[in-house]
Protein backbone atom coordinates (compact mmCIF):
# COMPACT_ATOMS: atom_id res chain seq x y z
CA UNK A 1 0.00 0.00 0.00
CA UNK A 2 1.10 3.40 -0.93
CA UNK A 3 0.55 6.64 1.38
CA UNK A 4 -1.12 8.28 -1.07
CA UNK A 5 -4.03 5.59 -1.04
CA UNK A 6 -4.18 6.66 2.64
CA UNK A 7 -3.89 10.56 2.34
CA UNK A 8 -6.38 11.20 -0.30
CA UNK A 9 -9.36 10.40 1.59
CA UNK A 10 -8.08 13.26 4.49
CA UNK A 11 -8.22 16.97 3.96
CA UNK A 12 -4.83 18.77 3.18
CA UNK A 13 -3.48 18.90 7.18
CA UNK A 14 -4.36 15.66 8.03
CA UNK A 15 -2.81 14.10 4.62
CA UNK A 16 0.51 16.44 5.25
CA UNK A 17 0.32 14.52 8.79
CA UNK A 18 -0.02 10.89 7.54
CA UNK A 19 2.93 11.32 5.12
CA UNK A 20 5.72 13.04 7.45
CA UNK A 21 4.95 10.29 9.69
CA UNK A 22 4.72 7.50 7.28
CA UNK A 23 7.74 8.75 5.60
CA UNK A 24 9.42 9.80 8.86
CA UNK A 25 13.16 7.62 9.11
CA UNK A 26 12.74 6.48 6.17
CA UNK A 27 13.41 9.44 3.67
CA UNK A 28 17.21 10.52 2.56
CA UNK A 29 18.10 13.67 1.21
CA UNK A 30 21.63 14.78 0.21
CA UNK A 31 23.41 16.68 2.70
CA UNK A 32 21.27 15.79 5.88
CA UNK A 33 22.20 12.95 7.98
CA UNK A 34 19.10 10.54 7.81
CA UNK A 35 18.28 11.44 12.10
CA UNK A 36 17.93 15.05 11.40
CA UNK A 37 16.18 14.19 8.10
CA UNK A 38 13.62 12.03 10.61
CA UNK A 39 13.59 15.46 13.12
CA UNK A 40 12.52 17.27 10.19
CA UNK A 41 9.84 15.25 8.96
CA UNK A 42 8.12 14.91 12.21
CA UNK A 43 8.33 18.91 13.09
CA UNK A 44 6.71 19.28 9.62
CA UNK A 45 3.85 16.64 10.44
CA UNK A 46 3.36 18.81 14.42
CA UNK A 47 3.16 22.01 12.13
CA UNK A 48 -0.13 20.84 10.26
CA UNK A 49 -1.52 19.20 13.11
CA UNK A 50 -0.73 22.29 15.07
CA UNK A 51 -2.86 24.10 12.22
CA UNK A 52 -5.86 21.75 11.91
CA UNK A 53 -6.17 22.23 15.57
CA UNK A 54 -5.89 25.88 14.92
CA UNK A 55 -8.14 25.73 12.32
CA UNK A 56 -10.86 24.35 14.14
CA UNK A 57 -10.61 26.70 17.16
CA UNK A 58 -11.16 29.28 15.12
CA UNK A 59 -14.29 27.62 13.19
CA UNK A 60 -16.23 26.47 17.28
CA UNK A 61 -15.26 29.95 17.95
CA UNK A 62 -16.96 30.97 14.88
CA UNK A 63 -20.20 29.47 15.75
CA UNK A 64 -20.27 30.49 18.87
CA UNK A 65 -20.64 34.06 17.97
Amino acid sequence: MECIDIVRHYDFNIGNVIKYIWRAGLKHEKGMNDRDKQIEDMEKAMFYLKDEIEMLKRKRNEEKE
